[in-house]
């Protein structure tokens, strides 16, 4: 196992700033994702430590040695592509075993590490097909095999399954995983997928704009979201803001939008503005004759309009000032319930996360 420790990076494309001063420190066996949406340089990121992307400034070290001033293939890192890059005139066997080729090693030893790695990603017997006869979620296993033949230090996966359908990404996510963990292998991956990364990562970076956001595990960076860009990169949220009206015991009240919010915190001063996320699926409606939960608290909205997506609902109301506020909820009856009617929505103080102020 190896840590990945990154220093000060810096990499420009003409006046583009791909990646600013960047830092960060991954574990021995971690599963590190960067996140973020196009443009924000987390695959440039990736391909600097592949060595396939020079830096302008920084280091990049793998276990203490630094590894950025050698070319790729020293750094014995195994790289997985988004569109697979996969040899249509080499058979799987000979796909998977090409680093090894290249590396000059005896036929004897290339063959058994093939057919392990064939084994790692239930590949065993495909060895003499062809590409053409395997579905993109075979092709993607030839990749893998391919970068974990090497026995790398670290492996690197570059939106490795933005090219498959949805349910195949679920299952194809959970076998990274899983093979991640049962080989113990430093693993850095990157996506523009939330859902991808909160499932899958011990740790997840989100960039923007050639910078890091907030680093954190995947129930911090989704409960408790460093910058309202974290906050609704992650997911539907609502992004509120609103002044400091007074203290109730372990809650302050803040006024949004002619509605009163609490939040659980430590601020004490009155009149400053304050902005907040609360989660959709913080809120819960409370039927009439329904007792609000002990700790909670409650507040009247306005419905406008009911989505419904099976097991889960999606709700926009507006509080009195006419500001959307969304309420997400799981297998609750709405029966009874049409656009113009007013709701009495409760929440958790808790689950309202204050943005920090710089």
């Amino acid at each position: 196992m190896t840590a990945v420790t990154i220093e000060r990076v810096s990499r420009s494309f003409d006046s583009v700033h791909a990646v600013r001063e960047v830092s960060l420190e991954i574990r021995d066996g971690e599963f590190f994702t960067l996140l973020g949406p196009s443009g924000c340089g987390k695959t440039t990121l990736l391909r600097m430590i592949a060595g396939f992307c020079e830096l302008d400034a920084g280091t990049i070290s793998f276990g203490g040695r630094r590894i950025d001033t050698l070319p790729p293939h020293r750094r014995n890192t195994g790289m997985v592509f988004q569109n697979y890059a996969i040899f249509p005139n080499f058979t799987v066997g000979g796909n998977v075993a090409y680093g090894l080729r290249a590396r000059k090693m005896p036929a004897t030893q290339i063959a058994q590490r093939v057919e392990t790695a064939l084994k790692l990603v239930h590949l065993d017997g495909y060895d003499a097909r062809w590409p053409h006869q395997l579905s993109g979620g075979q092709l993607q296993r030839v990749a893998i095999a391919r970068a974990l033949v090497i026995e790398p230090e670290v492996l690197l996966l570059d939106e490795p399954l933005s090219n498959l359908d949805a349910q195949l990404r679920v299952e194809m996510r959970g076998e990274i995983r899983q093979l991640q963990q049962s080989l113990g292998i430093t693993a850095i991956y990157v996506t523009h997928d939330q859902e991808e990364a909160l499932a899958i990562s011990d740790r997840i970076a989100v960039m923007r704009a050639g910078t890091l956001e907030q680093v954190g595990k995947p129930e911090a960076i989704y409960r408790d979201s460093a910058t309202p860009f974290v906050a609704e990169f992650m997911g539907v949220t609502n992004l509120l803001s609103g002044n400091v009206t007074r203290r109730e015991d372990a809650h302050v009240v803040i006024e949004v939008a002619g509605t009163e919010f609490h939040m659980e915190g430590s601020l004490s001063a009155t009149g400053p503005a304050v902005a907040f996320c609360l989660r959709p699926e913080a809120l819960r409606v409370i039927a009439p004759g329904d007792v609000v939960p002990a700790g909670w608290t409650s507040l009247e909205a306005r419905l406008v309009r009911v989505e419904f997506l099976g097991a889960l609902t999606r709700l926009e109301t507006r509080i009195a000032e006419g500001a959307t506020l969304r309420v997400a909820l799981l297998d609750q009856p709405l029966d009874a319930l049409s656009p113009g009617c007013v709701l009495t929505l409760a929440y958790d103080p808790r689950r309202t996360t204050p943005f920090k102020t710089s």
